[in-house]
């Protein structure tokens, strides 16, 4: 079952994905895998006594057939939309499958609409409408003995069928029990000879003489499509049948929380991987032994001392690279997220009245799965915004000289150990009067106090609980709940919401987030008693310069380094702490952030430490703060994202 969940998600993303191509009027390359899709899900199911999903996945395999076939179109109103939704019921029975182990309460009667359509979208081109489900009735003369057989009753519906193969159907290429294996539900089985046995002297060995009878647990529709060539050989017959010896069992409650099992599909190269470091380590710790052994016996001790240092620095490599092809078995491509919402803002602008098209880029951006799945609630509200909020109408959109159809696109990036995820879209963009006024409105700050903000600090009102730009409620937005739900999640996982727009031009929306818990190398650095950790990715240099060459320039302080004019920045500055008597050396972290080159003055370096980086959800809302590292001593360090402390110290001078 845990395989079929895998595959069966894998499958319906595909399946959605090539379904809404063939809405833009894809190929029949498209069509064929759509089909092949469903046809793979409904193959999986059949092994499993979920009838419900089964009868609905054969029909939308009879719908994509026709499609196939020509006798209806793939582009047939109703057929694309009709199978997404088809999709979107097996989504959530997969989902149901996996916590519960069982279909959800419902799924009969909303499996049954569903092939409705199928049937009333089939009968006008010809194809073959799909059977609903019949009206179970009492069992027929044929199949009371086999019924009356049945050690145990299975309750609900049954299907018994009769089958008489032709006596030349091996010439027909027929194979009746062939057939009969491929019903996985079979409960009974009787053969019994079609005719009287004539005498061995004349016996046609090449000849069928067999008359087959069974009862199975399989949905009627299902064994009619099993039997589908050989109609003219058979009779079928839904059946109530009420259990008999059937004892009440507990149902187990669904796995939730921490204790719920989760699988990952991990490259086999990369256990390979995990699997040599575990090795080299193995040996390296051997390694050490012998050496502690050696100074133990009384062994020279600069040898000794010369011999363990070279262990501990091969373990520390070995360890650091160990961890990072485990974290590395965590990070998913974005693509997993990203393909979800072609589908949702397809919908939603259909709703809308307005034409939207979607570009993704960054998809093979890898970042932590937690954070991934995290991640989708937060983008798809994002996205209906800018669908809802952004993008005008299409009329309006004309008339102001830009194309008819809006653009959103929603892109992924690396910067470091960070993710930047951005929705970009061309609409309207955020009037900062506008937003003033609606602020007053709802009593986010008195008139003068809001005036008195700059840009930046108005579009920040958006993220004010209960804050909405829409005029009125709809099946969008207008409820209130919105950007503030999006900080908080952002929050949760680590991470930082920012917004530009420009007014008539569109708005983009950044996240910053951490790409997966990982070591990182940190050079220390001391302000009054306390160390935090600066990336050594991003320190480019150190450098002891005296007190006189930093210059005072409005509005801030530079000195020359290596030729070339370098803004110096104060860390207690930056993180708002007083600062100590000023040295007459000053000493300098040069840190490459953003693509510039800025002096960090600290109070002292204290040294170097590898140390593994916790984000944490209470620091995520603090600028210039990626998390929090454990020191040898047992001390907690705070961990300096570089990018973001220099960027503010850069607006604040």
């Amino acid at each position: 079952m845990a395989e079929f969940v895998a595959e069966a998600r894998d499958l319906i993303e595909a399946a959605s994905e090539d379904l809404l191509a063939l809405d833009d009027g894809a190929g029949p390359g498209a069509l064929n895998r759509v089909f092949r899709a469903f046809h793979t899900l409904k193959g999986s199911v059949a092994l499993f006594d979920w009838p419900a999903m089964l009868v609905l996945l054969h029909a939308a395999e009879d719908g994509l057939s026709a499609a196939r076939a020509g006798t209806l179109a793939a582009g047939a109103s109703g057929l694309v939309d009709l199978s997404l939704a088809a999709l979107d019921a097996t989504a959530r029975w997969t989902e149901a499958i996996a916590a519960t182990g069982t279909l959800p309460t419902g799924a009969e009667a909303e499996s049954a609409r569903l092939v409705a359509r199928y049937r009333d979208l089939l009968a006008p081109a010809g194809g073959a409408a799909p059977a609903g489900p019949d009206p179970a009735g009492p069992a027929p003369d044929w199949a009371e003995g086999l019924l009356a057989g049945l050690a145990e009753r299975p309750g609900g519906v049954l299907t018994a069928l009769r089958y008489v193969p032709r006596p030349d159907c091996f010439f027909s290429g027929d194979d009746p029990l062939g057939l009969v294996r491929r019903l996985p539900g079979l409960v009974a089985l009787r053969l019994d000879p079609a005719a009287p046995w004539p005498p061995v002297a004349t016996l046609d060995v090449f000849a069928c003489n067999l008359a087959v009878t069974l009862l199975t647990t399989d949905p009627r529709a299902e064994v009619e499509a099993v039997f589908r060539l050989v109609r003219d050989q058979v009779s079928v017959a839904s059946l109530a049948v009420q259990a008999e010896g059937t004892q009440d069992v507990e149902e187990a409650e669904p796995a939730s929380g921490p204790e719920a099992p989760r699988s990952l599909r991990v490259d086999a190269a990369r256990i390979d991987a995990l699997v040599a470091l575990a090795d080299d380590l193995a040996a390296a710790r051997a390694a050490l032994g012998e050496a502690v052994a050696r100074a133990a016996s009384g062994d020279d001790p600069a040898a000794c001392l010369a011999a363990l240092r070279a262990s501990d620095e091969r373990i520390g490599r070995l360890s650091a690279e160990l961890h990072r092809e485990a974290v590395a078995l965590r990070l998913q491509p974005l693509a997993r997220v990203f393909r979800r919402f072609p589908r949702a803002l397809r919908d939603v602008a259909r709703q809308l009245g307005k034409e939207v098209t979607l570009t993704l880029a960054g998809e093979a951006t890898e970042i932590d799965r937690d954070v991934a799945e995290g991640l989708f609630e937060p983008l798809l509200h994002l996205l209906r915004n800018a669908v809802d909020h952004g993008i005008e109408p299409p009329a309006l959109r004309v008339a102001s000289g830009k194309p008819a159809a809006g653009r959103i696109v929603l892109s992924a990036e690396s910067r470091g150990e960070r993710i930047v995820v951005a929705i970009a879209d061309d609409g309207r963009g955020l009037d900062p009067a506008f937003i003033r006024r609606r602020a007053a409105e709802r009593g986010l700050g008195t008139p003068a106090a809001l005036a008195a903000l700059d840009e930046a600090g108005t579009i920040d009102l958006i993220f004010a609980p209960g804050f909405s730009t829409a005029a009125a409620v709809g099946a969008v937005s207008g409820r209130g709940v919105g950007m503030d739900a999006v900080r908080a999640a952002l929050a949760r996982l680590g991470g930082t919401c920012t917004v530009e727009s420009r007014t008539g031009q569109g708005t983009t929306v950044r996240l910053a987030l951490p790409r997966a818990q990982s070591l990182a190398r940190l050079l220390l650095v001391g302000i009054g008693p306390e160390l935090y950790g600066l990336p050594m990715a991003a320190v480019a240099e150190l450098a002891r310069v005296p007190r006189g060459r930093i210059r005072d320039l409005a509005p801030g302080a530079a000195t020359v380094l290596r030729g070339r004019t370098v803004p110096v920045l104060h860390l207690a500055d930056l993180l708002d702490l007083p600062r100590g008597a000023s040295p007459p050396e000053a000493r300098l972290a040069v840190l490459q952030a953003g693509g510039e080159t800025v002096a960090v003055e600290v109070d002292r370096f204290a040294g170097r430490l590898d140390g593994l980086v916790r984000p944490l959800p209470g620091l995520a809302a603090a600028p210039g703060l990626a998390g929090t590292v454990l020191a040898g001593d047992g001390r907690v360090v705070l961990v300096l994202d570089a990018e973001t402390l220099v960027g503010d110290g850069e607006e604040r001078a």
